[in-house]
């Protein structure tokens, strides 16, 4: 009959191996840099979010005597965390962004203690629910970002596109350096206003779609005069989407009108005289995200056009224009992977993708139509 190990302590049926020591001895050097890193980021938060941290780094502690336990006087010969994890720990010492939380829930994600059989299935759970955790924090610093970064990576990410695409379209069809760079110039103004003025009016307009969807506090002046039999308040909370019960509920609340066996009252009681609050999306201030749509545009459209700048012309600065916008690509389709917790490589080549495909077709374009002309 197979003897099922406890949770919390697995039966070593066999003398470790060197492969076995050499492996503990890894996860050791991980989880005394796990724990290192989650303390990094709490010496940078405070309230909840440091406790949180905090915990987490008790778990890696735990985890680690776990492996200290097992590797005994082999302990002694340390092992260098793995180079994620290092890298992990230097942005979170000199940097502590959600980039780092993003990392480290790819990081808890990719524990392999679930198929070790060295590990407790309590080590296993722990690294699954510590990849949920981690994920909180990371959507929590995403919430904060999300307005004026969106408008921020989608700027520079269009600027790069659109202006490779305009320099290359008119750079192919075989005029003047003077007149691509310029184009160029062009571009990258009129793109730039334009997609801040774009940005400013659609925030603008979505605070204040929102704000005219929020319920108003009509209901605790109007209250006072209803007919509680009638009770017309069931109506305005059956209408903002309660049931009929749930409505009837609030509305007693509202009006102190309790079913029990004491009379009635019609006063408003003041516990419940808070304000109606929903939780509407981030969408950031228009003025704030129309800035940084205009600058980042710009900051991406200028890439592009940097070797006409710099007096190239002609087939290399073609060359050196794709160049730098694909490396401008891979950068802001990894940092929207790390940010979305997803593989920055796999993002940024998604992008780069996208970009250079948009940018071949003027290209083919320019060089159809030079032809036709000449």
């Amino acid at each position: 009959m197979t003897t099922i190990p406890p949770a919390d302590q697995p039966l070593l049926d066999r003398e470790p191996t060197k492969a076995d020591i050499r492996r503990w001895q890894q996860y050791l050097a991980d989880e005394r840099a796990e724990g290192a890193i989650y303390r990094e980021l709490a010496n940078r938060r405070d309230g909840e979010e440091r406790t949180i941290l905090l915990g987490l780094a008790e778990a890696e502690k735990r985890h680690e005597m776990h492996w200290l336990s097992l590797l005994g006087d082999h302990a002694n010969d340390r092992r260098r965390p793995s180079a994620r994890r290092i890298l992990l720990r230097f942005l979170a010492r000199h940097f502590g962004s959600v980039f780092v939380l993003a990392l480290a829930q790819r990081s808890e994600g990719n524990s392999p203690y679930a198929a070790d059989q060295d590990a407790t299935r309590t080590m296993a759970a722990d690294e699954l629910i510590h990849e949920e955790v981690i994920r909180g924090l990371a959507i929590r610093g995403r919430n904060r970002m999300s307005g004026n970064f969106r408008a921020a990576v989608f700027g520079a990410n269009d600027g790069l596109v659109s202006n490779l695409a305009l320099v290359l379209g008119i750079g192919a069809t075989g005029v003047a350096n003077s007149v691509v760079l310029f184009t160029g110039i062009a571009g990258l103004l009129a793109g730039a206003l334009s997609m801040g003025a774009g940005e400013f009016v659609s925030v603008r307009s979505q605070r204040e779609l929102l704000s005219a969807s929020k319920p108003t506090q009509i209901t605790l002046s109007a209250a006072p005069e209803l007919d509680i039999n009638a009770n017309e308040l069931v109506l305005v909370y059956r209408a903002r989407g309660m049931s009929k019960e749930d409505a009837e509920h609030r509305a007693a609340e509202r009006l102190g009108y309790f079913a029990c066996d004491c009379n009635p009252t019609f006063s408003l009681q003041p516990e419940l005289q808070e304000e109606e609050e929903d939780e509407f999306e981030t969408t950031g201030s228009a003025w704030g995200a129309a800035g940084s749509s205009f600058l980042f545009f710009a900051s991406g459209a200028v890439i592009p056009i940097l070797p006409y700048l710099f007096g190239m012309g002609g087939t290399p600065a073609i060359i050196t224009s794709t160049i730098l916008v694909g490396i401008a690509l891979l950068m802001t389709g990894g940092i929207v992977g790390l940010l979305s917790g997803a593989s920055p490589l796999k993002r940024g080549i998604r992008q780069l993708a996208i970009g250079l495909g948009a940018a071949a077709v003027t290209y083919v374009l320019g060089l159809l139509f030079g032809t036709s002309v000449a």
